[in-house]
Parts: C-alpha cells; structure tokens; sequence
C-alpha cells in the first residue's frame, strides 16, 4: 500500500517547480514505491490536486483560469468516434451489419424507438436497440451538448476541472461532446449513470477520449444512484459515487424517460457544488422540448432557491410562466455520418418512399441550464413603470405597449411575416412576435440570436384565437432594442 499523503505532498511542492515525474516522487517515498503505482494514484488524485497527465507521463497543473468559448461549430461527428461504433457494429454482426436480418433489427430498433419518443411510450434498450439508438442519435447529440455549454463559457462559469454527472448517459453523445468541447489542459473526473446495454456501447466509446478525461460507469438507475426511493438500494448503488459535490450534472435526452424527473433533477440539485449547474437538454419535438419545460418550471420556482440560468430567463423575479413552452435552439446540421447513410441505403423501399428515413443530422434541441447561485447568463430585470408583463396580456387587446422579451425560437414562418416565439417569465399562454413591416428601428428583432433579450416598444396586442395565443404585431410603428445578446 503505496503512502499516498506522501504522493500527495510530494506533488503540491514540485507543482509550483517543474513538471512532476513519477519516478522523481518514488525515490522519496519512504521505503520505495515502483513508479507505475506513483503514476496511478497521481492520476487517482489529479482531480483534488489540479493537476493533468501530459502525453511524457508527467504532470503539471491545470491553469486557474476558466474554461473560454473555443468556439463550437462541429460540422460532423469525429472519425474517431465514426470508427468506434462501426468497429462495434462489425463486431457484433460482421462487416455487412447493415444488411440482412441485422440490418433490418437494427432499423427496426431505429423505427421504434423514433415512436415510442413520439407518443410518450416507455424506452427500453437491449444490445439491438443500444446500437441502433448510437447510429441514429450519436452526431446529433454530440453536437448539441457544446451549444448548451456556450451559456455557460461565454460568462466564464465552466472550470477547467470538472466533476460532472451525465444521467442517464446513453451511448455517449453528450459525454464525447464535453471531452471534445473542454481544452485540452482540462481534467475531468466523469461519472456515466446508465443502466441499460447502452452502457457498454457507452464503454467502448469513451476508450477514444483523453487520459484526463477519467470515467466511472454507474450501471445503475438515477432514482437510485441520487437517493430518489429506497435508501438501502440508493446506499449500496452509490458505494462507488465520489464524496465532493459535483460540478456538473447533464440529463441528455432522458427526463422523458423517467417516472419522476422533477424528482430526480431536485436531487441532482442537491448534489451540486455552490457554483454548479444542472445542463437539460432534450430533442425539439413537441412532446420531449415541452417535458423539458415542465420539469425545469417544477423545480425553478421562486421559493425553491433554484434559478433558471438560461435560455428561458424569468425577467419578472416572482413570476413561473405556464404557457406551452414549446421552445428550441436549431444549429447548423451535420454532414451524414457513413454509418446512417449504409443503414439507410440497405433499406428496402417502395417506390413512394423517400430516403433519409434513418439520417439524422439536424441539430434542434430544447434546454435548460439551473443554478442555484442566483446567476443569470444575462443580469436583466423588467421594470412595472417601463413595460407589461405577458401575463397582463388580455387586458391589452388591441392596444399597444411595451415588452421586454428574451427570443424562443428561430423564425418560425413559412417566408411571409417573420414570426418568433418569446417569453418574459409571466406569459400564461403563448406570444409571438409578427414582423409585418422591417424597419432600421426593428431590425434588431431578426438579427438577435436564440436566448437574446430584446425590448419591445409600441408593439400591438392581437389575439390569435386559431392558435390560442397572442401575436404582437411587430411593424413601422413598433422599435426594437437589442438588450442581451
């Protein structure tokens, strides 16, 4: 048993003096130490020392300095990881796994999850449906965890050593992103909650990330693992869980797939650092985008000490809003993996059908960042004397009047008037913007990107009874100022 103070003190007194050798440090171990057992529990211990293994096996600290925006604009899944899940595909059905009977399982897998995520149907995954779930979802969900984290980066609240938990980790797509998205000095202590077959699809992905990106696998259920039901079951699968607080926690594309998400996600809460942020996030369509935003309004109430960071901001502080809540971000697509492309080529169509069945590149996704520090991705408040709330809609039919607004969505029209979806926190029912005349004074609307803050002025309240909800028209009368970016 190697004395791991020793290693430990060891290494915060070269820390500050040069890179720290392994084999430097065993030849102060008293009684010797081989360094390859230095070496391990350096790496056991990099997390609380802040320090990252460098390709030479030495060690040196992680910078203090927060992590900063690098960017992220991924336009395809990395080769790296397209290997990876081909060689799996390969190794479980042979080099023509998209043909034949394992071909067809394996759209088969695609097709029913697609509707059991489309009609609220319970998810089950077995080895089939794991692989055909990575083929399907993988570059997407990739691609989507950097657009979430920009929220957090761009105000410098991402650390460059992270302890983070990904519930419900699936076959990887968020956890491949962050080790991606993070700089390369960065040092992850990753903890993957998963207790389906997807975990080995999970395993075998993970190989291809950085030695700093250390990995724990709990094949256990997240109701158990946080402590949600039975305490007896919770103590004996958390047995392996780490002591500190985490830094982050990301539920990707699983909260519909819980009995108690609000339950479940006030757990993870509890189990946040002081500075820490809980990341949602879930695919755009309507049942899954507005679940997410259920679950966010039942835990970021005003009592509950747990503030919506992002994209969907409360700019009145003691209002929840209760409209639909059918709110999503839309990135640039992806190029065609090769893997969708075969699966979806093999497949036998009739002359009616289209291809494309089982691509899946478009990067749309609903989210949700809390924190419980009361930061807010931008520090903007409404004020009774200069606008109304949404909430006060009705009794200003017909009239005009002032907003402020954060935008929803991207223009939702079909080419006509301009149309965007946008909340104060208040809104008990839906409200949309309607650009029917593009000034310089209005301009600012369409230019403001997904989450911006935008103040409203003159524009006219109209009730839109064939879509329940209320269109502000936005025209040569109404300005526009760009508040938040």
């Amino acid at each position: 048993m190697i004395d791991r103070d020793a290693v430990r003190n060891n290494a915060n007194y070269l820390r500050n003096v040069r890179p720290i050798d392994p084999e430097e440090i065993a030849e102060y171990i008293e009684g010797g130490a081989h360094p390859a057992v230095v070496r391990e529990t350096l790496r056991e211990e990099a997390f609380d020392l802040r320090l990252r293994e460098r390709a030479d096996g030495a060690f040196e600290p992680v910078p203090e300095a927060p992590v900063q925006s690098p960017g992220w604009a991924p336009t395809a899944l990395p080769e790296r990881y397209t290997f990876a899940l081909e060689d799996l595909l390969v190794q479980e059905f042979g080099a023509n796994w998209h043909r034949g009977e394992s071909g067809d399982e394996l759209r088969e897998a695609v097709r029913r999850f697609k509707d059991d995520y489309l009609y609220g149907n319970d998810v089950a995954y077995d080895r089939v449906a794991a692989l055909g779930y990575a083929i399907y979802h993988l570059p997407a969900y990739y691609a989507t965890i950097g657009y979430v984290l920009d929220d957090l980066t761009e105000n410098g609240l991402l650390d460059r050593t992270l302890r983070v938990l990904d519930v419900g980790a699936g076959v990887g797509g968020p956890a491949l992103g962050l080790a991606d998205y993070l700089p390369d000095d960065a040092v992850v202590d990753y903890h993957a909650v998963e207790p389906s077959a997807a975990a080995d699809v999970l395993d075998r992905l993970l190989d291809e990330t950085d030695r700093n990106f250390r990995q724990t696998i709990h094949e256990t259920t997240a109701e158990s693992f946080l402590g949600v039901g039975e305490p007896a079951e919770a103590d004996a699968d958390r047995a392996d869980a780490p002591d500190g607080p985490f830094d982050l926690v990301v539920f990707g594309n699983v909260l519909s797939e819980l009995d108690d998400p609000a339950a479940v996600v006030e757990a993870a809460v509890d189990r946040l650092a002081d500075d820490g942020s809980v990341a949602a996030f879930a695919p755009a369509d309507r049942n899954t985008a507005m679940g997410l935003r259920e679950v966010e309004r039942a835990v970021a109430t005003p009592a509950s000490g747990v503030e919506t960071y992002s994209p969907t901001l409360r700019l009145w502080p003691d209002a929840t809003p209760s409209d639909g809540g059918w709110s999503f971000d839309v990135a640039s697509d992806l190029d065609t993996p090769p893997f969708q492309r075969r699966l979806d080529e093999a497949a036998t169509r009739s002359a009616a059908d289209e291809p494309g069945e089982f691509r899946n590149v478009d990067v749309q996704f609903a989210y949700a960042i809390l924190r419980t520090d009361g930061k807010r991705r931008v520090d903007v408040q409404a004020s009774a004397d200069r606008c109304a709330r949404m909430a006060d809609s009705e009794s200003h039919v017909t009239d005009r009047v002032n907003y402020l607004a954060v935008k929803l969505s991207h223009d939702l029209s079909d080419g006509d008037n301009a149309l965007y979806l946008v909340g104060d926190g208040s809104q008990t029912v839906d409200h949309y913007l309607v650009c029917t005349r593009e000034t310089v004074l209005n301009d600012d609307l369409g230019r403001a990107d997904y989450g911006a803050v935008v103040f409203v002025e003159n524009g006219l309240v109209l009730w839109n009874d064939d879509e329940g909800a209320y269109n502000v028209v936005v025209d040569d009368e109404t300005v526009v100022d760009l508040v938040a970016p």
